[in-house]
């Protein structure tokens, strides 16, 4: 009866936020990112007439009875911004091409909201273009890569400890000059530290005070703390593919459990596992939910109504440490370790920040145990000290250039960057609202 109209999606932005968004293939269903996972909300449905033609295909009558308009599907307006996915992919590109590593991923979060400002993945696609895309690039890193985040787990167990009365802020710790057994395990640190205080455990980043740490608490308290702070389950981002990371049950757990949870081993997690922890002490004690999509009353609404918009659903919110405690770690070890600690090289002039970085080693497939050559580095940093407006976290995934590498040295300078544009943006967001007030 004449041609058939088809619809294509038109990516006027290229391949930037490609994974958050994901495509609609030739039968217009969605794949991959809010497409996938808002399909049913944004599809609509289509029409349906009813019609009786004569035998030349003309419309005789139309059944209205038997007819129906079609719907329109709702609105999505997500969270990100525009011009700091731009730069975050962009500094992405920059460290892929320092450091050559197979793959990398970035997070930009509001940590008082949940709100994810940006979010990209390397190696990545364009959306306009998938005659040619490796596998690889199909693989969002931020929800569906695990890797044991080492040192930047050691606040969360800092926290605890401190809420559960089995630490102080002004302790000391005695790290044994750098060699600890524990049971049959001799623990070792890369320098041979005596007397530490609670702070400089974290600023120095010494796994033997953490372990230390970590006797105190119990096996039973620590299993607690790791699923409070929500490692072992998926964050519930509207995102498809997430994981939830790798955590054995607790009577898996024994006296090595003690010594490597606390230093950020003997578990898996997400980069955004990890990042919404952070943003439990970057907003004073509280886990939130991250997500994607902005709220109806958060939207600069013209021709929409709130109806129309898809909603992300009620806050999940739960407490886990007092704020003084939350604060403290903010503006104490964190911020040291960008002073003076393991994330010197994240440093920006004007720009005060805290941060902690990781490098973990990677278990080799072959042989079962951690490799010294294949190595995942992580850094998480967030501005201002007070009151924190914005998080960042960079993720590296086995760098191939020559030479030894750590969390500071390759994800730190890329995460600051990103860090120092992104406080920029929200600052121009606080401004806009309180001038259009």
């Amino acid at each position: 009866w004449g041609l058939r109209r088809e619809y294509q999606r038109q990516y006027p932005q290229g391949s930037f936020a490609s994974h958050v968004l994901g495509i609609r293939n030739i039968d217009n269903v969605g794949q991959g990112g809010l497409e996938q996972c808002l399909h049913e909300m944004i599809r609509g449905v289509d029409g349906h007439r009813v019609m009786t033609r004569d035998a030349r295909g003309i419309v005789m009558e139309v059944a209205a009875d038997r007819s129906h308009s079609p719907k329109h599907g709702q609105t999505v307006v997500s969270t990100i911004d525009l011009l700091t996915q731009i730069e975050t992919e962009r500094q992405l590109d920059a460290l892929m091409e320092d450091w050559k590593p197979i793959g990398a991923c970035a997070i930009v979060m509001a940590p008082s909201t949940g709100e994810i400002l940006a979010m990209a993945s390397r190696p990545g696609f364009d959306p306009s273009d998938l005659l040619e895309v490796p596998d690889a690039a199909w693989k969002n890193l931020a929800v569906s890569a695990v890797f044991e985040p080492g040192s930047t787990f050691k606040p969360f167990i800092v926290g605890w400890a401190i809420q559960n009365n089995v630490l102080a802020f002004d302790d000391m710790i005695d790290c044994s000059s750098g060699i600890y057994r524990m049971g049959p395990r001799v623990l070792h640190d890369h320098h041979a530290y005596g007397a530490l205080s609670v702070e400089d455990v974290l600023v120095k980043s010494s796994n033997i005070g953490m372990a230390k740490i970590g006797e105190r608490i119990g096996i039973e308290s620590l299993y607690e703390a790791t699923r409070a702070f929500g490692f072992g389950r998926r964050t519930g981002i509207e995102l498809p593919g997430e994981v939830s990371g790798l955590l054995r049950p607790v009577n898996q757990w024994n006296v090595y459990s003690l010594g490597s949870i606390p230093m950020g081993q003997e578990l898996a997690v997400t980069p955004l596992q990890l990042i919404t922890a952070h943003a439990a002490l970057a907003n004073g004690g509280r886990l939130v939910r991250p997500h994607l999509l902005k709220r109806p009353d958060r939207v600069e609404q013209d021709s929409l109504t709130s109806s129309q918009i898809v909603n992300p659903g009620a806050d999940v919110q739960s407490v886990l440490l007092d704020s003084d405690i939350a604060e403290w770690l903010v503006q104490q070890p964190m911020k040291q370790v960008v002073e003076r600690g393991t994330g010197k090289s994240a440093r920006i002039s004007g720009v005060p920040m805290f941060g902690k970085t990781g490098t973990a080693q990677k278990l080799d497939p072959l042989t079962g145990t951690y490799s010294d050559k294949a190595w995942v580095l992580s850094f998480v940093c967030g501005t201002p000290v007070e009151s924190p407006e914005v998080l960042v976290l960079v993720m590296v995934d086995e760098p191939t250039t020559p030479g030894v590498h750590y969390g500071g040295t390759v994800a730190a300078p890329t995460a600051s960057r990103i860090l120092q544009f992104a406080a920029t943006r929200v600052r121009s967001f606080a401004i806009s609202r309180l001038t259009t007030r």
